[in-house]
């Protein structure tokens, strides 16, 4: 095979020669033009930024076929499970450590169902250590396996589907019901069912990029979606007067006897910025001091630009739990501004006067200097709500989570007449989303629409 790194791209443009509308994409490798038609708009895109992120990482590109070595190996792989894997080596260098922890969960969950009935079939969580842990990865990426887990492997590619099988719907419909389920059986939730078709989709539209089947096999199956909640529960709501309770109370968690200072003190001004400044989690977690201007007087404001969403060290670059990304739903060089009232303002003066920054900037870390971590912010939220709130009240779901304090700032600011793009810029939301996802927790509105209705009815 010869190959070039010399590539070069052309926007897409319309097909005015067909009777029906096709949008054709055109390339150039090695001085040689390329070209691939497809029906819709969108497909195009789709495979012109496969393209692009092929090159960008720095793949070679064949002459002949004009595609770089991950599609061609995608392109020769004759089993599914060889296909997938393809998909994982292209997919991985550009999606985030989250986006692979779902994909590699998704397929880890459809694979073994498109699959033969083959004698010695390994037991279904070694089946899913085999593919999460080792098969789903980067080779580069992999350990060494293990007996129990080298013979999963071996099993599973003899047992694996031809790509071919694929256009048999029958073979196919196994792998979606496996998505409905839990590893015990039991119905997983709507939004992990919604998000891990979602992932298989995009494989089988990738195998139809590529020529490797002629229509996604999904669309021929009739297999309704169960619907998801996308709205908050008002119920996790919390007033500002349980809020204040919960970030006193979050000083007493661990509190040290003779004046020491406790777990929950060192983190009670990271939860004080969820709810005053809506910050997610790892938005609190990543933030610098010189993120933050904090005048003596009046409010301040916060600076984003970035975030450290925790995830298992196995899907990151760097190794680490934490892996410093963008904000999320916007550009890598984008920042959020949001000001911040007197009251957090405060908060965070007296932080920084009691515990310092880390050497990177950090407001908040662990005591030994590191991120903190999920597990122990969500240990010290517990505890806090065991003090803060009544037996019942602890026993519902409100302020089950840490987030909740963003949701009960976004609500705060929505109840009290916040324009909703105004609020959508600080919370980092889109308005439509945010409409969407908080609908439920805008207070008032009914009484308002009752109102009207009466003056109509009494006219």
């Amino acid at each position: 095979m010869t190959t070039s790194y010399d590539v070069k791209f052309w926007e897409i443009r319309r097909n005015k020669s067909s009777k029906s509308p096709s949008y054709e994409v055109r390339w150039k490798v090695g001085g040689r033009e390329k070209s691939k038609t497809f029906k819709t708009k969108a497909l195009g895109e789709s495979f012109l930024t496969d393209l692009r992120q092929a090159a960008r990482r720095g793949e070679a590109f064949d002459l002949e076929t004009g595609l770089p070595q991950s599609m061609i190996k995608a392109k020769d792989a004759r089993t599914v499970l060889d296909f997938v894997k393809a998909y994982v080596e292209a997919r991985w260098p550009h999606a985030a450590a989250k986006s692979r922890d779902s994909m590699s969960d998704a397929l880890a969950t459809a694979l073994p169902a498109l699959t033969m009935d083959k004698p010695g079939r390994p037991d279904a969580t070694i089946l899913r250590t085999a593919l999460r842990q080792y098969i789903l990865l980067p080779e580069d990426k992999r350990p060494a396996m293990p007996a129990d887990i080298a013979r999963a492997v071996r099993w599973l590619e003899a047992a694996s589907l031809t790509m071919e099988d694929l256009n048999d719907t029958k073979a196919v419909r196994p792998a979606l019901d496996a998505l409905t389920l839990r590893l015990d059986g039991k119905k997983a939730g709507a939004n992990t069912i919604k998000r891990k078709r979602a992932i298989l989709h995009h494989v089988f539209e990738y195998a139809v990029e590529l020529e490797e089947l002629p229509s996604n096999p999904l669309h021929r199956i009739k297999w309704k979606l169960p619907k998801t909640t996308e709205t908050v529960d008002p119920r996790v709501v919390v007033n500002p007067r349980q809020a204040r309770e919960l970030l006193v109370a979050l000083t007493y968690v661990g509190k040290r006897q003779r004046g020491g200072k406790g777990r929950g003190q060192r983190l009670m001004a990271m939860f004080a910025c969820m709810y005053f400044a809506a910050l997610r989690p790892g938005e609190a977690v990543s933030l610098r001091e010189q993120d933050c201007h904090l005048p003596p007087q009046g409010w301040g404001r916060l600076t984003l630009d970035g975030s450290r969403p925790e995830v298992n060290r196995r899907w990151t670059d760097t190794g680490d739990a934490h892996e410093l990304r963008g904000l999320k739903h916007r550009g890598q060089d984008d920042v959020r501004r949001i000001p911040i009232p007197p009251e957090l303002v405060k908060i965070l003066r007296q932080h920084i006067t009691e515990f310092g920054v880390a050497p990177d900037g950090r407001l908040f870390r662990s005591e030994r200097g590191g991120v903190v971590a999920s597990t122990a912010y969500t240990e010290v939220w517990q505890e806090a709500r065991t003090l803060a709130l009544t037996p019942a009240q602890v026993a519902s779901p409100l302020a089950r989570r840490p987030y909740d304090l963003r949701h009960a700032a976004v609500s705060l600011w929505l109840n009290g007449g916040v324009p909703a793009p105004e609020v959508a810029a600080r919370a980092g939301h889109g308005v439509d989303v945010l409409l969407r996802v908080y609908a439920k927790c805008i207070d008032g509105h009914e009484e308002i629409v009752n109102q009207r209705i009466a003056d109509v009815l009494t006219a």
